[in-house]
C-alpha cells in the first residue's frame, strides 16, 4: 500500500513538472514572438500618427473606430461594432490666461480647459485669486471670501508614494469635483494644478464634472510650473489677478461605437474571457499611453494567438471600449449589453497605465471572488519571474470593466511601471515618440501570457 501511494506521488509530481516546464516553454514562446513578430508598434505608430487624438464625439474617434474594426477583422473570427451614445465636447481655439500683477507687471502662464467645462464669456473673465489646497478648504472660506474670484487649487501629487496612482487618487477630486464645489460660493472660475508629480510647462487636461443644479462656471488647469509661480506671486502680491479665456464648448451627444471582436473558444465557446482597453484619448497629444497602448496590448492578444497557432479553449474577446475619459459610456454600454444578451464573462482584463515595462497585475471583485482569484494566480508567479514580474496582489481592475462588476467575475488590471506615466498622462506630449517599443512589447506578452494561462487551466470561483 505504500509503495503504491509512494508511485502515485511521485507520478503526480513528475506530472506537474511536465505541465511546468509546458508552460515555461509556452510563455517563453509567447514573448519571443511579441519581441520578434509583434505588431503592437506598427498599431500604436498607425492609431498616433495616422489618426492622432480621439476624443469621444470627433472625427478622429470615428476614424479610430473604424481603424479598430479593420485590424481586428483580419485577427479574429467575429467583429462587430457596438453603438454608443457619447458626449461631445470641443475645446475650440482660444485657450490663454494672464498673471496680472498689481503693479501691471502681466505673467503670461499656460492653462489647458478641463473637460466638459463651459468657456468664458467673450474677452475672457478676470478676478482675484484664492488659493486652497483641497476642496475642504472651501466650505470654511465661504462665500464672503470666495463671492466672484477665481479658486486656485493646488494641492500636488504626493512624491513620498512610491504608486503614482495613489499619488494621484489622492488629488484629483480637485479636478473633478472642483468647479461643482466653489461655484455655489459664488466662484467665478476655477484653476486646477495640474496631476504630474514632473516640475514643467504643460498643463494636464482631465475629466471635470458639474453637478446637477449648480452653476457652471469655467475650469481649467495649470502646468505644475505655473502653479508654483502663481502661488509664489500670490504670497508677494494677494491682490494680483488672473485673466483667463477660453471657448471650449459643449454639444449634443453623437453616436460612436465600442469594438468588439472575438476568437472563438474550441472547447467552452460561451465561456467569455475579455480583454480592453480604451479606443477614445484625450484631445491634447496623441493619446499614445492613455489609451493607445492598452489598445494595441488587447489587439495584440488575440494576434499573438492566432500567429503561434494556440486555438483557446474559451473565446477570448477583445473590446476597444469608446469614450472612457469623459464617460465611461462605452463600459456602461458593453455591460448593459452582456446582462441583455446573458454573455458569460469568466474573467475581464483591462490595461489603462500606459506602455511602460510590465511589473504586474492587480486583482479586483466582489468579496471571495478577488481573493480566490488572487491565490490562484499566484500559482503561476515562478513562470513570470523570468521576466521581472513580480506584483500580483489585490488592486483596482480598470474604469471600464470596473462596471462588469456586478457579474461576480475576476476584474484584472495590468500593472506597468508608474513613475513616468503622469509626466504625459492627458497632456500633449503623450505621443507615440513617448512609449518604448520594446516595454510596449514587454506588456503586450505579459498579458498575452496570462490570459493563455487562465484560459489552459479556468478559474474555479466559489461564489
Amino acid at each position: 500500500m505504500k509503495k503504491i501511494y509512494l508511485l502515485t506521488l511521485l507520478l503526480l509530481i513528475s506530472l506537474s513538472n511536465i505541465a511546468q516546464t509546458d508552460d515555461e516553454k509556452m510563455l517563453r514562446d509567447i514573448f519571443d514572438a511579441a519581441l520578434t513578430e509583434g505588431q503592437a508598434y506598427e498599431n500604436l505608430r498607425q492609431l498616433c500618427k495616422d489618426i492622432g487624438p480621439r476624443l469621444s464625439g470627433s472625427e478622429g474617434a470615428d476614424k479610430a473606430v473604424q481603424w479598430g474594426k479593420k485590424v481586428l477583422s483580419e485577427i479574429a473570427d467575429t467583429v462587430w461594432l457596438q453603438p454608443v451614445m457619447v458626449p461631445h465636447w470641443v475645446r475650440g481655439d482660444k485657450e490663454t490666461a494672464e498673471i496680472r500683477l498689481s503693479d501691471g507687471t502681466v505673467i503670461p502662464t499656460k492653462i489647458c480647459a478641463l473637460g466638459s467645462s463651459v468657456g468664458t464669456e467673450a474677452g475672457g473673465i478676470t478676478g482675484e485669486v484664492v488659493e486652497v489646497f483641497g476642496i475642504e478648504e472651501l466650505e470654511a472660506l465661504g462665500e464672503a471670501k470666495l463671492k466672484d474670484k477665481i479658486v486656485f487649487y493646488n494641492r500636488p501629487m504626493e512624491p513620498r508614494l512610491i504608486s503614482t496612482f495613489a499619488a494621484y487618487s489622492g488629488c484629483v477630486d480637485q479636478r473633478s469635483s472642483g468647479a461643482s464645489t466653489a461655484a455655489p460660493f459664488g466662484a467665478k472660475a476655477v484653476l486646477v494644478r495640474s496631476m504630474n508629480l514632473r516640475q514643467d510647462d504643460l498643463p494636464h487636461t482631465g475629466v471635470q464634472r458639474y453637478k446637477k443644479d449648480v452653476k457652471k462656471i469655467p475650469t481649467a488647469a495649470i502646468s505644475t510650473n505655473g502653479a508654483r509661480l502663481l502661488s509664489k506671486k500670490l504670497r508677494e502680491d494677494p491682490k494680483l489677478k488672473v485673466h483667463i479665456e477660453m471657448s471650449c464648448k459643449n454639444f449634443p451627444d453623437k453616436e460612436s461605437h465600442n469594438v468588439v471582436a472575438d476568437i472563438i473558444g474550441s472547447e467552452f465557446p460561451d465561456e467569455i474571457i475579455l480583454v480592453g482597453g480604451h479606443l477614445d484619448s484625450w484631445d491634447l497629444g496623441e493619446g499614445a499611453h492613455d489609451d493607445g497602448a492598452g489598445t494595441v496590448h488587447s489587439i495584440e492578444v488575440l494576434y499573438l494567438l492566432k500567429k503561434m497557432g494556440i486555438r483557446p479553449k474559451r473565446t477570448i474577446r477583445c473590446v476597444l471600449y469608446m469614450n472612457e475619459e469623459n464617460g465611461p459610456n462605452g463600459a456602461i454600454e458593453y455591460a448593459k449589453q452582456a446582462k441583455l444578451q446573458k454573455w458569460q464573462h469568466t474573467l475581464a482584463l483591462e490595461s489603462d497605465r500606459g506602455g511602460f515595462t510590465p511589473r504586474g497585475f492587480s486583482i479586483d471583485g466582489v468579496e471571495g471572488v478577488q481573493e480566490e482569484t488572487l491565490k490562484q494566480i499566484e500559482k503561476w508567479e515562478e513562470l513570470f519571474k523570468p521576466y521581472d514580474i513580480h506584483y500580483f496582489d489585490k488592486g483596482f481592475g480598470g474604469v471600464d470593466i470596473g462596471k462588469l462588476k456586478d457579474q461576480n467575475i475576476p476584474l484584472v488590471g495590468f500593472v506597468p511601471d508608474s513613475q513616468r506615466y503622469f509626466d504625459h498622462h492627458h497632456a500633449s506630449n503623450d505621443l507615440f515618440e513617448a512609449v518604448n517599443k520594446r516595454e510596449l512589447e514587454l506588456g503586450a506578452a505579459a498579458i498575452t501570457s496570462l490570459i493563455y494561462l487562465i484560459d489552459k487551466y479556468g478559474l474555479e470561483i466559489k461564489n
